[in-house]
Protein backbone atom coordinates (compact mmCIF):
# COMPACT_ATOMS: atom_id res chain seq x y z
CA UNK A 1 0.00 0.00 0.00
CA UNK A 2 1.27 3.36 -1.05
CA UNK A 3 0.80 5.67 1.90
CA UNK A 4 0.72 9.50 1.01
CA UNK A 5 0.23 12.64 2.94
CA UNK A 6 -2.91 13.14 0.74
CA UNK A 7 -3.99 9.65 1.94
CA UNK A 8 -3.39 10.63 5.31
CA UNK A 9 -5.44 13.66 5.59
CA UNK A 10 -8.33 11.44 4.25
CA UNK A 11 -7.68 8.94 6.94
CA UNK A 12 -8.12 10.39 9.04
CA UNK A 13 5.98 25.78 41.16
CA UNK A 14 2.76 26.71 41.68
CA UNK A 15 3.82 29.19 44.33
CA UNK A 16 5.68 31.49 41.99
CA UNK A 17 5.50 35.01 42.61
CA UNK A 18 2.95 37.35 41.08
CA UNK A 19 5.38 39.73 41.28
CA UNK A 20 7.50 38.02 38.43
CA UNK A 21 4.67 38.20 36.12
CA UNK A 22 3.05 41.07 36.93
CA UNK A 23 -1.03 40.93 37.69
CA UNK A 24 -2.83 39.42 34.22
CA UNK A 25 -5.44 42.08 32.80
CA UNK A 26 -8.92 40.02 31.82
CA UNK A 27 -9.83 43.67 29.88
CA UNK A 28 -7.06 43.95 27.93
CA UNK A 29 -4.57 40.58 27.63
CA UNK A 30 -0.82 41.78 26.93
CA UNK A 31 1.28 38.78 28.38
CA UNK A 32 -0.98 35.85 28.19
CA UNK A 33 -0.40 33.40 31.55
CA UNK A 34 -1.06 29.80 31.14
CA UNK A 35 -1.49 27.52 34.40
CA UNK A 36 -0.14 24.15 33.26
CA UNK A 37 0.00 20.72 35.10
CA UNK A 38 3.14 19.16 34.42
CA UNK A 39 6.93 21.03 34.86
CA UNK A 40 9.45 20.89 31.94
CA UNK A 41 12.71 18.81 32.85
CA UNK A 42 14.26 18.69 29.70
CA UNK A 43 14.22 21.20 26.18
CA UNK A 44 15.42 18.49 23.70
CA UNK A 45 12.08 16.37 22.46
CA UNK A 46 13.76 13.88 21.08
CA UNK A 47 15.83 12.44 23.79
CA UNK A 48 15.64 10.75 27.28
CA UNK A 49 12.09 10.06 29.08
CA UNK A 50 10.61 13.57 28.54
CA UNK A 51 10.26 12.66 24.77
CA UNK A 52 7.79 10.55 25.11
CA UNK A 53 5.59 11.94 27.83
CA UNK A 54 2.62 13.27 25.79
CA UNK A 55 2.03 15.70 28.34
CA UNK A 56 5.33 17.63 27.65
CA UNK A 57 4.11 17.61 23.58
CA UNK A 58 2.73 21.07 23.95
CA UNK A 59 5.42 22.99 25.37
CA UNK A 60 7.39 21.19 22.53
CA UNK A 61 4.92 22.07 19.74
CA UNK A 62 5.33 25.44 21.10
CA UNK A 63 8.75 25.68 20.52
CA UNK A 64 9.92 23.04 17.90
CA UNK A 65 7.85 21.90 14.55
CA UNK A 66 7.16 18.42 14.02
CA UNK A 67 8.29 17.08 10.59
CA UNK A 68 4.72 16.53 10.03
CA UNK A 69 2.18 18.91 12.30
CA UNK A 70 -1.82 17.05 13.14
CA UNK A 71 -4.02 19.75 13.27
CA UNK A 72 -6.90 20.32 16.13
CA UNK A 73 -9.10 17.43 14.81
CA UNK A 74 -5.86 15.21 14.44
CA UNK A 75 -5.95 15.22 10.46
CA UNK A 76 -1.80 15.53 9.47
CA UNK A 77 -1.01 18.43 7.89
CA UNK A 78 1.20 20.42 6.18
CA UNK A 79 4.38 21.55 7.55
CA UNK A 80 7.85 21.44 7.60
CA UNK A 81 7.35 18.66 5.42
CA UNK A 82 4.80 19.54 2.72
CA UNK A 83 4.57 16.08 1.14
CA UNK A 84 6.01 12.41 1.38
CA UNK A 85 5.35 9.24 0.17
CA UNK A 86 7.13 5.31 -0.51
CA UNK A 87 8.80 4.71 -3.67
CA UNK A 88 6.94 1.31 -5.69
CA UNK A 89 8.13 -1.46 -3.87
CA UNK A 90 8.03 0.27 0.03
CA UNK A 91 11.74 0.16 0.24
CA UNK A 92 12.62 3.84 0.35
CA UNK A 93 11.15 6.95 0.96
CA UNK A 94 11.03 10.39 0.17
CA UNK A 95 9.98 13.92 1.82
CA UNK A 96 9.86 17.54 0.59
CA UNK A 97 10.76 20.24 2.32
CA UNK A 98 9.30 23.85 2.92
CA UNK A 99 11.26 26.64 1.74
CA UNK A 100 11.60 30.23 3.23
CA UNK A 101 11.36 28.94 7.33
CA UNK A 102 14.19 30.04 9.17
CA UNK A 103 15.10 29.21 12.87
CA UNK A 104 14.63 31.17 15.61
CA UNK A 105 18.37 32.60 15.53
CA UNK A 106 17.62 33.73 11.95
CA UNK A 107 19.21 30.69 10.11
CA UNK A 108 17.79 29.58 7.26
CA UNK A 109 15.66 26.02 7.60
CA UNK A 110 16.91 23.23 5.08
CA UNK A 111 16.64 19.81 3.51
CA UNK A 112 19.79 19.61 5.63
CA UNK A 113 18.68 19.53 8.92
CA UNK A 114 16.11 17.28 8.23
CA UNK A 115 18.38 14.62 7.14
CA UNK A 116 20.43 15.62 9.95
CA UNK A 117 17.55 15.55 12.31
CA UNK A 118 16.44 12.24 11.07
CA UNK A 119 20.66 10.77 11.17
CA UNK A 120 20.60 12.15 14.39
CA UNK A 121 17.44 10.15 16.04
CA UNK A 122 18.21 7.46 14.13
CA UNK A 123 21.35 7.13 15.49
CA UNK A 124 21.44 4.84 19.07
CA UNK A 125 24.33 6.52 20.43
CA UNK A 126 22.22 9.88 20.61
CA UNK A 127 19.66 7.98 22.80
CA UNK A 128 16.08 8.37 20.95
CA UNK A 129 13.74 6.55 23.29
CA UNK A 130 11.80 5.88 19.21
CA UNK A 131 15.11 5.00 18.20
CA UNK A 132 13.60 1.65 16.98
CA UNK A 133 10.96 3.43 14.29
CA UNK A 134 13.57 6.13 13.25
CA UNK A 135 16.68 3.47 12.65
CA UNK A 136 14.68 1.44 10.13
CA UNK A 137 15.91 4.18 7.55
CA UNK A 138 19.72 4.22 5.84
CA UNK A 139 21.37 6.29 3.47
CA UNK A 140 19.55 9.55 3.97
CA UNK A 141 20.15 11.83 1.34
CA UNK A 142 19.25 15.55 0.36
CA UNK A 143 19.21 17.19 -2.83
CA UNK A 144 17.53 20.13 -3.69
CA UNK A 145 14.09 20.03 -1.22
CA UNK A 146 14.32 17.03 -1.57
CA UNK A 147 14.84 14.55 1.42
CA UNK A 148 15.20 10.59 0.20
CA UNK A 149 16.21 7.72 2.79
CA UNK A 150 16.08 4.08 2.08
CA UNK A 151 13.93 1.18 4.39
CA UNK A 152 15.04 -2.02 4.27
CA UNK A 153 12.54 -3.09 6.73
CA UNK A 154 9.13 -1.81 6.53
CA UNK A 155 8.08 0.52 8.88
CA UNK A 156 3.99 1.04 7.88
CA UNK A 157 3.91 3.98 10.62
CA UNK A 158 7.12 5.80 9.96
CA UNK A 159 5.15 9.27 8.66
CA UNK A 160 2.90 9.32 11.76
CA UNK A 161 5.62 9.24 13.77
CA UNK A 162 6.87 12.01 11.98
CA UNK A 163 3.73 13.78 13.93
CA UNK A 164 4.65 11.93 17.33
CA UNK A 165 6.81 11.71 20.05
CA UNK A 166 9.93 12.66 18.74
CA UNK A 167 9.61 13.74 15.77
CA UNK A 168 10.80 16.82 15.96
CA UNK A 169 13.18 19.26 13.64
CA UNK A 170 16.55 20.17 15.57
CA UNK A 171 18.99 23.03 14.20
CA UNK A 172 21.97 20.98 12.68
CA UNK A 173 24.54 24.05 12.68
CA UNK A 174 23.65 25.54 16.06
CA UNK A 175 23.38 22.13 17.41
CA UNK A 176 26.82 21.12 16.32
CA UNK A 177 28.47 24.41 17.62
CA UNK A 178 26.49 24.37 21.01
CA UNK A 179 26.82 21.09 21.85
CA UNK A 180 23.72 19.39 23.57
CA UNK A 181 24.63 21.03 27.26
CA UNK A 182 24.45 24.33 25.14
CA UNK A 183 21.49 23.13 23.39
CA UNK A 184 19.42 22.83 26.71
CA UNK A 185 20.58 25.78 27.90
CA UNK A 186 19.43 27.84 25.00
CA UNK A 187 17.01 25.74 22.94
CA UNK A 188 16.12 27.33 19.23
CA UNK A 189 13.77 25.65 17.08
CA UNK A 190 11.36 27.10 14.08
CA UNK A 191 7.72 26.95 15.84
CA UNK A 192 5.94 29.52 16.69
CA UNK A 193 7.32 30.71 19.85
CA UNK A 194 10.75 31.38 21.37
CA UNK A 195 12.09 30.82 25.02
CA UNK A 196 13.24 33.86 26.27
CA UNK A 197 13.52 32.58 29.85
CA UNK A 198 13.52 29.37 31.48
CA UNK A 199 13.55 28.72 35.25
CA UNK A 200 13.42 25.17 36.18
CA UNK A 201 10.70 24.06 38.28
CA UNK A 202 8.94 27.23 38.04
CA UNK A 203 7.95 28.99 34.42
CA UNK A 204 9.13 29.25 30.78
CA UNK A 205 8.45 32.26 29.10
CA UNK A 206 7.84 32.33 25.66
CA UNK A 207 8.32 35.20 22.69
CA UNK A 208 6.45 34.87 20.08
CA UNK A 209 8.34 34.23 16.47
CA UNK A 210 7.23 36.99 14.16
CA UNK A 211 8.90 35.27 11.12
CA UNK A 212 6.76 32.10 11.82
CA UNK A 213 6.03 30.38 8.54
CA UNK A 214 2.02 29.41 9.93
CA UNK A 215 2.11 32.96 10.54
CA UNK A 216 2.98 35.01 13.91
CA UNK A 217 1.26 33.66 16.93
CA UNK A 218 -1.02 36.57 18.24
CA UNK A 219 0.13 36.88 21.95
CA UNK A 220 3.62 38.15 21.41
CA UNK A 221 4.24 36.83 24.97
CA UNK A 222 3.09 33.91 26.94
CA UNK A 223 4.36 32.74 30.71
CA UNK A 224 3.68 29.06 31.58
CA UNK A 225 3.82 28.55 34.96
CA UNK A 226 4.39 25.12 36.21
CA UNK A 227 1.05 24.59 38.96
CA UNK A 228 1.12 20.66 38.96
CA UNK A 229 -1.30 20.71 41.79
CA UNK A 230 -5.16 20.85 40.28
CA UNK A 231 -6.19 22.98 43.07
CA UNK A 232 -3.60 25.92 42.86
CA UNK A 233 -4.78 25.69 38.88
CA UNK A 234 -8.16 26.43 39.98
CA UNK A 235 -6.67 28.99 42.59
CA UNK A 236 -4.84 30.73 39.42
CA UNK A 237 -7.90 30.97 36.88
CA UNK A 238 -10.24 31.91 39.95
CA UNK A 239 -8.28 35.05 40.85
CA UNK A 240 -7.32 36.22 37.96
CA UNK A 241 -3.45 35.29 38.29
CA UNK A 242 -3.65 32.82 35.43
CA UNK A 243 -5.69 33.19 31.98
CA UNK A 244 -5.79 29.62 31.12
CA UNK A 245 -5.44 26.46 32.76
CA UNK A 246 -6.48 23.00 31.89
CA UNK A 247 -7.25 19.58 33.98
CA UNK A 248 -8.91 20.81 36.70
CA UNK A 249 -11.50 18.73 38.50
CA UNK A 250 -14.80 18.17 36.85
CA UNK A 251 -16.91 20.01 39.65
CA UNK A 252 -14.68 23.47 39.53
CA UNK A 253 -14.96 23.14 36.11
CA UNK A 254 -18.19 23.09 36.00
CA UNK A 255 -18.48 26.26 38.95
CA UNK A 256 -16.07 28.18 37.27
CA UNK A 257 -16.87 28.37 33.88
CA UNK A 258 -20.55 29.61 35.49
CA UNK A 259 -18.74 32.91 36.70
CA UNK A 260 -18.64 36.21 35.00
CA UNK A 261 -14.92 36.35 33.14
CA UNK A 262 -14.57 32.45 32.95
CA UNK A 263 -15.28 30.05 30.68
CA UNK A 264 -14.88 26.39 29.58
CA UNK A 265 -14.63 23.86 27.29
CA UNK A 266 -14.23 20.25 27.77
CA UNK A 267 -13.71 17.83 24.62
CA UNK A 268 -12.57 14.35 24.12
CA UNK A 269 -9.10 14.08 23.94
CA UNK A 270 -6.86 11.14 22.33
CA UNK A 271 -5.88 10.34 26.36
CA UNK A 272 -6.87 7.67 28.27
CA UNK A 273 -7.22 6.56 31.49
CA UNK A 274 -5.67 2.66 32.46
CA UNK A 275 -4.17 0.39 34.47
CA UNK A 276 -1.19 -1.17 33.72
CA UNK A 277 -1.03 -5.10 34.91
CA UNK A 278 2.29 -6.10 35.41
CA UNK A 279 2.97 -10.19 35.09
CA UNK A 280 4.23 -10.83 38.71
CA UNK A 281 3.04 -12.07 41.81
CA UNK A 282 -0.60 -12.70 41.64
CA UNK A 283 -1.13 -10.89 38.51
CA UNK A 284 0.37 -14.16 36.70
CA UNK A 285 -3.09 -15.73 37.62
CA UNK A 286 -5.45 -14.77 34.97
CA UNK A 287 -8.65 -15.38 37.46
CA UNK A 288 -7.37 -12.94 39.43
CA UNK A 289 -6.84 -10.40 36.63
CA UNK A 290 -9.57 -10.93 35.44
CA UNK A 291 -11.88 -10.47 38.55
CA UNK A 292 -10.08 -7.01 38.70
CA UNK A 293 -11.50 -6.31 35.26
CA UNK A 294 -14.93 -7.08 34.98
CA UNK A 295 -15.29 -5.53 38.94
CA UNK A 296 -14.85 -2.30 37.67
CA UNK A 297 -18.00 -0.01 37.21
CA UNK A 298 -16.21 2.50 34.80
CA UNK A 299 -19.63 3.98 33.82
CA UNK A 300 -21.19 5.19 37.58
CA UNK A 301 -16.99 6.41 37.91
CA UNK A 302 -17.32 8.88 35.09
CA UNK A 303 -21.14 9.60 35.93
CA UNK A 304 -20.67 9.99 39.64
CA UNK A 305 -16.60 11.42 39.95
CA UNK A 306 -16.37 12.84 36.31
CA UNK A 307 -19.33 14.40 36.39
CA UNK A 308 -20.20 12.43 33.06
CA UNK A 309 -16.69 13.81 31.78
CA UNK A 310 -15.15 10.45 30.04
CA UNK A 311 -16.04 7.59 27.74
CA UNK A 312 -15.56 4.15 28.91
CA UNK A 313 -13.60 2.16 26.68
CA UNK A 314 -12.46 -1.46 27.07
CA UNK A 315 -9.51 -2.10 24.43
CA UNK A 316 -6.58 0.56 24.39
CA UNK A 317 -8.00 1.97 21.54
CA UNK A 318 -10.63 4.92 21.52
CA UNK A 319 -13.48 5.55 19.39
CA UNK A 320 -10.88 7.64 17.18
CA UNK A 321 -8.16 5.24 16.58
CA UNK A 322 -8.74 3.61 13.36
CA UNK A 323 -8.51 0.03 15.03
CA UNK A 324 -11.36 0.83 17.46
CA UNK A 325 -13.68 -2.16 17.82
CA UNK A 326 -17.02 -1.51 19.29
CA UNK A 327 -17.66 -5.53 19.72
CA UNK A 328 -15.11 -5.91 22.13
CA UNK A 329 -16.55 -5.47 25.83
CA UNK A 330 -15.45 -6.44 29.39
CA UNK A 331 -18.78 -6.04 31.11
CA UNK A 332 -18.75 -4.41 35.19
CA UNK A 333 -19.69 -7.98 36.09
CA UNK A 334 -19.28 -8.17 40.15
CA UNK A 335 -20.79 -11.64 40.70
CA UNK A 336 -18.53 -12.94 37.61
CA UNK A 337 -15.47 -11.38 39.42
CA UNK A 338 -16.00 -13.06 42.74
CA UNK A 339 -16.37 -16.53 41.24
CA UNK A 340 -13.50 -15.99 39.01
CA UNK A 341 -11.68 -15.52 42.39
CA UNK A 342 -13.48 -18.28 44.24
CA UNK A 343 -11.36 -20.44 41.74
CA UNK A 344 -8.08 -19.32 42.77
CA UNK A 345 -9.26 -19.51 46.67
CA UNK A 346 -10.03 -15.71 47.08
CA UNK A 347 -12.38 -13.77 48.43
CA UNK A 348 -14.19 -11.12 50.66
CA UNK A 349 -12.90 -13.65 53.53
CA UNK A 350 -9.62 -14.17 52.18
CA UNK A 351 -8.67 -11.28 49.68
CA UNK A 352 -5.95 -11.39 47.39
CA UNK A 353 -3.62 -8.67 47.77
CA UNK A 354 -1.67 -6.49 45.76
CA UNK A 355 -0.28 -2.68 45.34
CA UNK A 356 -1.34 -0.58 43.03
CA UNK A 357 0.06 2.94 41.79
CA UNK A 358 -1.74 5.90 40.84
CA UNK A 359 -1.07 9.75 40.39
CA UNK A 360 -2.57 12.38 42.70
CA UNK A 361 -4.04 15.66 40.52
CA UNK A 362 -1.80 14.61 37.77
CA UNK A 363 -5.51 14.29 35.66
CA UNK A 364 -8.97 15.57 36.66
CA UNK A 365 -9.69 12.83 39.59
CA UNK A 366 -7.13 10.29 39.43
CA UNK A 367 -6.14 9.48 42.60
CA UNK A 368 -10.20 9.52 43.55
CA UNK A 369 -10.68 6.99 40.44
CA UNK A 370 -8.32 4.49 41.79
CA UNK A 371 -10.12 5.12 45.44
CA UNK A 372 -13.39 4.06 43.75
CA UNK A 373 -11.23 0.77 41.95
CA UNK A 374 -10.36 -0.11 45.10
CA UNK A 375 -13.40 0.11 46.96
CA UNK A 376 -15.38 -2.11 44.26
CA UNK A 377 -12.15 -4.12 44.50
CA UNK A 378 -12.47 -4.74 47.89
CA UNK A 379 -16.98 -5.87 47.37
CA UNK A 380 -15.54 -9.08 45.80
CA UNK A 381 -12.40 -9.86 47.37
CA UNK A 382 -9.30 -7.72 46.43
CA UNK A 383 -7.22 -5.53 48.77
CA UNK A 384 -5.17 -3.57 47.24
CA UNK A 385 -2.59 -0.81 48.54
CA UNK A 386 -2.73 2.35 46.76
CA UNK A 387 0.99 4.10 46.84
CA UNK A 388 1.32 7.35 44.90
CA UNK A 389 3.94 8.13 42.53
CA UNK A 390 4.52 11.30 40.77
CA UNK A 391 4.62 10.89 36.54
CA UNK A 392 8.11 10.85 36.50
CA UNK A 393 8.58 8.10 38.49
CA UNK A 394 6.38 5.96 36.94
CA UNK A 395 8.06 6.17 33.72
CA UNK A 396 11.44 5.43 35.36
CA UNK A 397 9.84 2.31 36.48
CA UNK A 398 8.23 1.92 33.51
CA UNK A 399 11.08 1.62 31.28
CA UNK A 400 12.90 -0.85 34.68
CA UNK A 401 9.86 -3.06 34.30
CA UNK A 402 9.46 -2.29 38.00
CA UNK A 403 6.06 -1.07 38.17
CA UNK A 404 3.79 -2.43 40.76
CA UNK A 405 1.33 -5.22 40.08
CA UNK A 406 -1.23 -2.85 39.23
CA UNK A 407 -0.26 0.82 37.75
CA UNK A 408 -2.45 3.93 36.83
CA UNK A 409 -0.98 5.91 33.81
CA UNK A 410 -2.63 7.84 30.74
CA UNK A 411 -1.31 7.10 27.61
CA UNK A 412 -1.91 9.33 24.96
CA UNK A 413 -2.11 8.24 21.29
CA UNK A 414 -2.73 11.41 18.77
CA UNK A 415 -2.26 9.37 15.66
CA UNK A 416 -4.39 6.63 16.79
CA UNK A 417 -2.68 3.65 15.44
CA UNK A 418 -2.84 0.78 17.14
CA UNK A 419 0.91 0.38 17.30
CA UNK A 420 1.23 3.40 19.27
CA UNK A 421 -1.51 1.94 21.77
CA UNK A 422 -2.19 -1.83 22.13
CA UNK A 423 1.64 -2.25 20.35
CA UNK A 424 3.62 -0.39 22.65
CA UNK A 425 1.96 -0.75 25.70
CA UNK A 426 1.73 -4.83 25.66
CA UNK A 427 4.69 -5.66 23.70
CA UNK A 428 7.28 -7.01 26.12
CA UNK A 429 10.21 -5.92 25.01
CA UNK A 430 8.77 -2.46 24.05
CA UNK A 431 10.39 -0.09 27.13
CA UNK A 432 7.05 1.26 27.33
CA UNK A 433 5.49 -1.80 28.50
CA UNK A 434 5.63 -4.59 31.67
CA UNK A 435 3.70 -7.24 30.04
CA UNK A 436 6.32 -10.37 28.91
CA UNK A 437 3.71 -12.76 28.65
CA UNK A 438 5.01 -14.73 25.60
CA UNK A 439 0.98 -15.14 23.57
CA UNK A 440 0.85 -11.49 23.16
CA UNK A 441 3.93 -11.39 21.60
CA UNK A 442 3.53 -14.13 19.27
CA UNK A 443 0.36 -12.23 17.95
CA UNK A 444 1.82 -8.50 18.18
CA UNK A 445 5.01 -9.63 16.10
CA UNK A 446 4.32 -9.72 12.50
CA UNK A 447 2.26 -6.86 12.75
CA UNK A 448 4.89 -4.70 13.07
CA UNK A 449 5.97 -4.83 9.13
CA UNK A 450 2.46 -5.68 8.11
CA UNK A 451 2.53 -4.12 4.47
CA UNK A 452 -1.70 -4.80 3.96
CA UNK A 453 -3.17 -2.18 5.69
CA UNK A 454 -6.53 -3.86 6.09
CA UNK A 455 -4.73 -6.61 7.24
CA UNK A 456 -2.62 -4.79 9.70
CA UNK A 457 -6.13 -3.07 11.52
CA UNK A 458 -7.58 -6.20 11.55
CA UNK A 459 -4.74 -7.79 13.52
CA UNK A 460 -4.31 -5.56 15.75
CA UNK A 461 -7.85 -5.60 16.47
CA UNK A 462 -7.84 -10.03 17.13
CA UNK A 463 -4.48 -8.93 19.66
CA UNK A 464 -7.05 -6.79 21.46
CA UNK A 465 -9.39 -9.20 21.56
CA UNK A 466 -6.80 -11.60 22.68
CA UNK A 467 -6.04 -8.84 25.91
CA UNK A 468 -9.39 -7.84 26.62
CA UNK A 469 -10.48 -11.97 27.12
CA UNK A 470 -7.27 -12.58 29.21
CA UNK A 471 -7.53 -9.12 31.15
CA UNK A 472 -3.69 -8.24 30.65
CA UNK A 473 -4.36 -4.58 31.10
CA UNK A 474 -7.44 -2.65 32.39
CA UNK A 475 -8.36 0.16 29.97
CA UNK A 476 -10.68 2.84 31.96
CA UNK A 477 -11.95 5.49 29.92
CA UNK A 478 -11.00 7.98 27.07
CA UNK A 479 -10.72 11.47 28.26
CA UNK A 480 -12.43 14.82 27.89
CA UNK A 481 -10.16 17.79 28.70
CA UNK A 482 -11.84 20.31 31.09
CA UNK A 483 -9.90 23.72 29.72
CA UNK A 484 -11.17 26.32 31.77
CA UNK A 485 -9.85 30.87 30.32
CA UNK A 486 -10.82 34.33 30.40
CA UNK A 487 -13.53 35.40 28.39
CA UNK A 488 -10.81 37.88 26.87
CA UNK A 489 -8.71 34.77 25.22
CA UNK A 490 -10.37 32.20 22.70
CA UNK A 491 -8.70 28.97 23.00
CA UNK A 492 -8.82 26.28 20.48
CA UNK A 493 -8.63 22.64 21.94
CA UNK A 494 -6.45 20.29 20.33
CA UNK A 495 -7.38 16.46 20.29
CA UNK A 496 -4.24 15.13 21.56
CA UNK A 497 -4.60 17.20 24.56
CA UNK A 498 -1.34 19.58 23.62
CA UNK A 499 -2.64 22.94 24.73
CA UNK A 500 -0.86 25.38 22.27
CA UNK A 501 -1.06 29.01 22.86
CA UNK A 502 -0.35 29.77 19.08
CA UNK A 503 -3.74 28.61 18.89
CA UNK A 504 -5.22 31.17 21.48
CA UNK A 505 -6.39 34.67 19.92
CA UNK A 506 -7.83 37.47 22.18
CA UNK A 507 -11.44 37.01 21.94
Amino acid sequence: MKLSRRGMLRSTGAAITLATFGTPTFAAIDELVIAYNVTLPSWNPTVGLSAVNPTLQGYYQSVFDNFIPQNPDLTFGSGIITDYGWNEDNSAIWMDVREGVTWHNGDPLTAEDIAWSLARVADPDTGSPIQFIWGKITNIQHDGNRVTADMPEFEPTFFKWMSFLTGYVLPKKYYEEVGAEGFEAAPIGSGPYMVEKFERNAFVRLKANQNYWGGAPEFKTVTIKFVTDAASRVAEVESGNSHVTLEVPYEEFDRLKAKDGIEGTASPISDIGMIFLNDIDVMTDPNVRKAAAHAIDKQTIIDRLLSGYGIAIDTLQTPDYVAFDPSIEVPYDPELAKSLLAESGYGPDNPVKFKIQSTRGFKPKDFEMIQAIVGLWRRVGIEAEIEVYEIAKHFELRAADQLAPAAFYNWGNSVGDPSTSTGFAMFGPSPHSVWDGEDTFNKILPLWAEADESKRIEGWKAVDRHIAENAEVIPLLQYVQPILHATGVRVTPHRSGALLPHLMTRA
